[in-house]
């Protein structure tokens, strides 16, 4: 049976976040135990702490073994490992989106502006620590995990180049370009994030052969490459950018020495059409979507491709090919 009052406890990932930005396990660590002194460590009221760290107790985080006193276990101890909590950073924007929900169905289009001011993307540029954060929260899980490999129609020994658009600091890139040694590749993202990919790139052995573009992929990509990739990219627009993407892959992609056979591969942002419709935090903060495949179909035959494959791949993900149209 669902538990409906479970579902809807508020309090509890809240009360997570607040312990994990004033660093309480941190400060208890460092023997501030006392209410009074823990506070005063962290920089807050003493009676509310104790009411946020009374409520985590309940739960089965941090103990309190005589009244005000508090010490941390296992559970509480992990707050100091569990990424993006600290409601200062991109974990903290992440959270506060979800409380536009209502504003983005109604209307179909993010209300992040009206939290924080500016628009997503705009906001991330304005606060360069908080982007570094984002890029680091996309990093290996966003695009690619070492060994990553992408199932191609057509396979890679054809492949020379490949563009990675929108790739981040290159985590796919140089996954791809360590398992495919014959292959040289581009990296193209906005000039601070590119500009973060050295050491990571450095670390795959492959520095050799990559080269960065710090662009906007909404601007001319690099001409006549063999693969365009798109992994983590569209989810993250609306129809009209998607389209714009789609169209500056074609425009580069037809003018590749094998211009037939060069084709772009999608990774998120499209699924079958009979698959469950997803809810990302990507359509609130910027007003992403995942297409269907047949609403993508009809996004690419817009943007000058055609889809020649869509199929779940041995890695369980969904990648659709498209190939300029003739």
């Amino acid at each position: 049976m669902v538990d409906l009052e479970k579902m809807l406890d508020l309090a509890t990932p809240w009360c997570l976040r607040v312990a994990a930005t004033l660093r309480i396990p941190e400060h208890i660590a460092a023997g501030h135990t006392g209410i009074a002194d823990l506070a005063a460590a962290a920089g807050c009221d003493p009676d509310a702490l104790h009411a946020v760290l009374g409520h985590l107790v309940s739960q089965g985080v941090f103990t309190e073994a005589s009244p005000g006193r508090f010490a941390c276990n296992q559970a509480a101890e992990q707050l100091v490992s569990v990424p993006f909590l600290d409601l200062a950073g991109i974990g903290g924007r992440m959270a506060r989106s979800w409380g536009t929900l209502l504003d983005y169905v109604r209307t179909g289009q993010p209300a992040y502006q009206q939290v924080f001011g500016r628009p997503f993307w705009e906001d991330l540029a304005a606060h360069p620590l908080i982007g570094a954060e984002f890029d680091a929260l996309m990093g290996p899980a966003g695009h690619g995990v070492p060994d990553y490999d992408i199932e191609l129609s057509d396979g890679w020994a054809a492949v020379r180049t490949v563009v990675d658009v929108g790739g981040g600091t290159g985590a796919m890139l140089a996954s791809l370009l360590r398992r495919h040694p014959r292959a040289r590749g581009i990296l193209v993202d906005l000039p601070g994030t590119v500009a973060r990919a050295g050491e990571l790139i450095e670390s795959f052995g492959v520095a050799g052969r990559v080269t960065v573009a710090g662009q906007s992929f909404f601007d001319p990509l690099p001409a006549g490459a063999d693969l365009y990739l798109l992994k983590s990219v569209l989810n993250d627009w609306p129809d009209e950018p998607t389209v714009a993407i789609l169209g500056r892959c074609a425009e580069a992609a037809r003018t590749a020495r094998t211009a037939r056979t060069a084709s772009i591969a999608v990774l998120g942002g499209v699924a079958a059409d009979e698959a469950p419709r997803p809810l990302g935090i990507d359509m609130l903060v910027a007003g992403g979507k995942t297409s269907t495949l047949s609403q993508f179909t009809e996004l690419a035959r817009r943007a000058g491709l055609d889809v020649i494959a869509a199929r779940t791949q041995s890695s369980g993900r969904y990648v659709v090919e498209c190939r300029p149209s003739s």
